[in-house]
């Protein structure tokens, strides 16, 4: 049995490859250093697989010239959906980074081994919570088609500026409103738990009120912290459906 493939075919498959591998780079919960880099190689390929086709069948520039400046837009096109989900976790981590710096947890940083960089306490528990959040509640699967359907929807796409200004505009103002509202019930445990101390300081001074906060908010973020939990899977399904439908609009935009 011997397999035969048209130049249109293999050329599918290698701009598939190519925006499946951009994807990968930079999507949650593939990204970083969680998943070996054989298992993100195989991922990549095995998309590439599905969609290729797709890309085959609506026409695929074979001229040496057009087929680099497709690639490039499908790099793009990758990246671009990928840091739409990256958002997403970065709404999470930004509650848990309100929290730390409320209950002065800032104080105390971490260095994140899967990111290189440093990051709080209840910021990077928060992350963590999060990426697992996303498999609980099906949230890799609304990624992965996501990018399946930015290939029905824009096969070959440039950007639209208009829809990325407004992501990275309103879109970021409607993300940190988001990380507020997760964060709200410790942020308000905590500013009744500051003005109880100012009190108590107020009504004696001889007691030392720094000292006496830090147990306090302690016991308040660990005994209050579990009420955030069902907020951040709420807000992280409706974030998905959004960022999803922003993304295709971006990649679609030209297409």
């Amino acid at each position: 049995m011997e397999l035969t493939f048209r130049e249109a075919e293999i050329a599918g498959y290698l701009l598939a490859l190519v925006r499946a591998a951009a994807w990968i780079v930079v999507a949650p919960p593939f990204a970083g250093r969680l998943l070996p880099t054989q298992v993100k190689a195989g991922f990549a390929v095995a998309l590439a697989i599905a969609v290729g086709p797709r890309l085959a069948e609506a026409g695929v520039p074979l001229e040496p010239g057009p087929l680099i400046s497709a690639a490039v837009m499908q790099a793009v096109a990758g990246v671009a959906l990928g840091y739409l989900g990256v958002l997403v976790i970065s709404v999470v981590q930004a509650a848990g980074a309100l929290v730390d710096a409320l209950a002065g947890f800032s104080m105390a940083t971490l260095f994140d081994p899967t990111t290189s960089s440093q990051t709080t306490v209840f910021g990077r528990f928060y992350q963590l919570l999060g990426i697992t959040l996303l498999f609980a509640i099906d949230g890799h699967i609304l990624l992965v088609r996501g990018f399946m359907s930015s290939i029905d929807a824009a096969p070959f796409t440039t950007l639209d500026l208009d829809a990325l200004g407004h992501v990275l505009t309103d879109g970021l103002g409607e993300f940190l409103l988001a990380a507020v509202e997760i964060s709200a019930p410790l942020l308000a445990a905590l500013l009744a738990a500051e003005l109880a101390i100012a009190l108590l300081a107020k009504a004696a001074p001889q007691a030392n009120a720094f000292l006496l906060g830090i147990p306090v908010k302690i016991l308040v973020v660990m005994s209050l912290g579990a009420l955030v939990f069902p907020r951040i899977a709420i807000a992280m399904r409706a974030l998905l459906e959004t960022l999803t439908r922003d993304g295709l609009q971006v990649v679609a935009g030209g297409g």
